[in-house]
C-alpha cells in the first residue's frame, strides 16, 4: 500500500510538472528559458520523455532510495566541471576521465541514467541529451524519496571531452572563503552554497573523510574545535582511527528524509565536513542556517528548487555545440 501511495504522489506531481510546462514552453513569458534552453523542449520531438524518466527513475530508486542523494551529488559534480553536459558519464579504457577522478570514484547510479537514456532511445532514438537526462533524473529521484520538485528546462547538448584534470570540485576540508568562491566562479551566490549544502540532508560519507578531523586534527591527537565534543565521541565509536570504509550519516537522524534538520545539525556544531561547518563562518550563510532553524525549513524547499535551477543551467552546450550521445558512456 505504500508504494502504491508513493507512485501515486509521483504522477500527481509529475501532472503538475506537466501543467507547468505547458504554461510556459517556449514562451517570451518563460522565466526558465536561458541559451537556448525552455521547458517543453522535447514536445514535438520526444513528448514522452518527461513521463520515461519519471518511471525508469523510480523503479531503481523506489527499490533503493539511497541512489536519490548519488544522482543528485552525480549532478552536481557534472555541473561543476565543465559545466551541465552529462561529461561524468563519459568512461576511459586509460582510466582518466572526470569519473575517474579521486572526488567521483564513489558516484554511485550511472546504471539509472543509462537505463533511463536506453529507454528513451528505444522511443525516440538520437534526440534527447545525456545532460538533459542527468538534470532530469536528478529531479525524480528526489522527488521519489518526497523531495522538493523543479522545473527543469531542456535542451542542453552533451560535451565530448572529460579529463580527469579539469575535476576540480568543491572540497570537504575548504573554508568558507573557498567554497563562495568556487560557486561564484559558476554564477551561483552565497545563497545557493548554503542552500544546496542543505542536500547533505540525504547525504552519506565514510570515515576516511572525517579521521582527522576528529583524531588528529592539527598534528597533535586533537579534534575540531569547530565540533560539538559528544559528537565527536559518537564518531569515534562508529570510526576507528584506521577505518576509511564505514559509511557515516551526514545528517544524522534524518539522513532517509529530504528536510531541513541538515541546517539544525550545522547549528549544533554536527557538520560532518569542515565545510558544512564553515557555514556558520560566514554572516550570510550563517543566518540562512538560522533563518532555517527557527523556522522549521520553512522557505527550504522552495529556495532549494530554485537553487537547482541555477544549478542546471551552469556552462550549458546549447545549438550546435557538443552532440547528442547515443549512449552516455560513450562519445559518438
Amino acid at each position: 500500500m505504500a508504494l502504491k501511495n508513493l507512485l501515486a504522489l509521483v504522477v500527481l506531481l509529475g501532472v503538475v510538472g506537466v501543467s507547468f510546462v505547458k504554461a510556459y514552453e517556449n514562451s517570451e513569458s518563460n522565466p526558465y528559458t536561458k541559451g537556448g534552453l525552455y521547458l517543453g523542449y522535447y514536445r514535438s520531438k520526444c513528448p514522452q520523455v518527461e513521463y520515461i524518466v519519471r518511471r525508469v527513475t523510480y523503479q531503481y530508486v523506489s527499490a533503493n532510495p539511497t541512489l536519490a542523494a548519488a544522482l543528485l551529488r552525480m549532478h552536481f559534480h557534472d555541473c561543476f566541471v565543465k559545466g551541465c553536459d552529462g561529461s561524468i558519464l563519459i568512461t576511459s579504457p586509460n582510466k582518466d576521465a572526470e569519473r575517474d577522478a579521486p572526488p567521483n570514484l564513489s558516484l554511485k547510479g550511472f546504471e539509472v541514467v543509462n537505463a533511463v537514456k536506453s529507454a528513451i532511445e528505444s522511443e525516440c532514438p538520437g534526440v534527447v541529451s545525456c545532460a538533459d537526462v542527468l538534470a532530469l533524473v536528478a529531479r525524480d529521484a528526489v522527488l521519489v524519496i518526497r523531495g522538493p520538485w523543479w522545473p527543469v528546462p531542456l535542451g542542453r547538448r552533451d560535451g565530448r571531452i572529460s579529463k580527469i584534470s579539469e575535476a576540480n570540485l568543491p572540497s570537504p576540508f575548504a573554508n568558507v572563503a573557498t567554497l563562495k568562491k568556487n560557486f561564484s566562479d559558476k554564477g551561483l551566490n552565497s545563497k545557493d552554497l548554503v542552500v544546496l549544502s542543505g542536500a547533505h540532508t540525504i547525504g552519506v560519507s565514510s570515515c576516511g573523510l572525517i579521521s582527522k578531523r576528529i583524531y588528529n586534527f592539527t598534528g597533535r591527537g586533537d579534534f575540531d574545535p569547530a565540533m560539538d565534543p559528544n559528537y565527536v565521541m559518537q564518531l569515534k565509536k562508529r570510526c576507528q582511527p584506521t577505518d576509511v570504509t564505514t559509511i557515516v550519516d551526514m545528517d544524522p537522524g534524518s539522513v532517509n528524509i529530504f528536510d531541513s534538520h541538515y541546517f539544525d545539525t550545522v547549528a549544533e556544531k554536527k557538520g560532518l565536513f569542515i565545510s558544512d561547518s564553515a557555514l556558520l563562518n560566514d554572516w550570510e550563510t550563517k543566518l540562512y542556517i538560522q533563518k532555517q532553524v527557527y523556522t522549521h525549513g520553512f522557505t527550504f524547499n522552495r529556495d532549494f528548487s530554485e537553487s537547482m535551477v541555477k544549478l542546471g543551467l551552469v556552462q550549458i552546450l546549447t545549438g550546435n555545440q557538443g552532440e547528442i550521445r547515443r549512449r552516455c558512456d560513450l562519445v559518438n
